[in-house]
């Protein structure tokens, strides 16, 4: 991690086959030199650009219906410790009014068209219900499988997040459901006079594309040997966002997350072909955004994603190891 001088890194002792991405000294300087602080924005100069500050320091600074599409992963409801940031689980109330310090302002951002999604969990969803039915149009709850996480004695094991989706104006919204299709196996061929009903026959099995429904199942989460991974703990994976992005924006669209940690919305939008604006608050993680964002350079592949679709959990033969 960065020490007091803000350039020394003391790494983690990792086996050789660990992908994490992690920070090294000599690439310090370079990275940092790619990042702005609040000081430096003059309203034009936000467009594929890694902001770091306080969001309600920043937030001001950014064109209002600046955003396409806006992706949110705020601090649920829990302590959390994100490299030495901490942030403290309080009272639900409480709570309703940390989101109404920042929600309403985040929402001046989007365009009128446009589609925001909110992260939370179980314990805070509720309350992510209440402020965005304040300031937009609650389309749907998307509900992932977080197969991730050690079991509970005492209660049921958490393997479940929510996805907020709410629009500016219901009756003019981009949606595109061609773009979002899962691959599934089909585990019981029929075959109307000899022809594959609705599937096709592949070298590796027989699929069907089928439509997404508001409940995900194929997601895995990052670990050590993903080259997405990185020590942030609550990391996103690529292939959730990617969801979001490609059903929800056009090529060259401008993707916002205004808490966006160690990069996955832009690494995600910078992948496929959209445009990007982050602000976080720990230099570290956005030193590890631009990391990510300068490997895509070179490898633009997201992992379960691949020929225009997305494929089941562990069902692609070829997926990036």
């Amino acid at each position: 991690m960065l020490q007091d001088d803000g350039k020394k890194i003391v790494s983690k002792e990792r086996a050789g086959r660990n992908r994490t991405v992690t920070l090294h000294p000599d690439e310090v300087d370079f990275l940092k030199s790619h990042i702005i602080t609040p000081d430096k924005i003059d309203g034009n100069n936000i467009i594929n650009q890694t902001i770091n500050g306080d969001l309600l320091s920043v937030i001001d600074l950014i064109p209002d219906e600046f955003a396409d599409l806006i992706i949110i992963d705020p601090p649920y409801n829990l302590t959390k410790n994100f490299n030495g940031l901490h942030f403290n689980s309080r009272a639900e109330t409480k709570y309703d009014d940390y989101l109404a310090s920042w929600f309403p302002k985040v929402c001046k951002k989007l365009k009128s068209n446009g589609s925001l999604y909110m992260c939370g969990d179980w314990k805070c969803t509720s309350s992510l219900q209440r402020a965005i039915e304040k300031e937009l149009t609650i389309l749907n709850r998307i509900t992932w499988q977080r197969e991730k996480g050690r079991g509970a004695k005492t209660n049921w094991k958490n393997g479940m997040e929510d996805i907020w989706f709410a629009v500016k104006n219901p009756n003019d919204y981009y949606f595109d459901v061609e773009a979002v299709k899962m691959k599934r196996k089909v585990i019981a061929p029929y075959k109307v006079d000899g022809i594959p009903k609705d599937w096709k026959e592949e070298d590796d099995g027989n699929f069907r594309l089928t439509y997404p429904s508001n409940f995900w199942d194929d997601i895995s989460i990052p670990f050590w040997s993903m080259p997405e991974n990185t020590d942030h703990p609550t990391q996103k994976p690529e292939k959730l966002y990617a969801k979001l992005i490609l059903a929800s924006s056009k090529p060259g669209a401008m993707v916002f997350d205004p808490f966006l940690g160690s990069g996955t919305a832009s690494v995600v939008a910078k992948k496929l072909g959209r445009n990007y604006c982050g602000i976080e608050m720990n230099e570290e993680y956005c030193l590890l955004c631009q990391k990510r964002l300068q490997m895509a350079e070179k490898d633009c592949s997201i992992q379960g994603y691949k020929d225009g679709v997305f494929w089941e959990r562990n069902s692609l033969k070829f997926q990036n190891k």
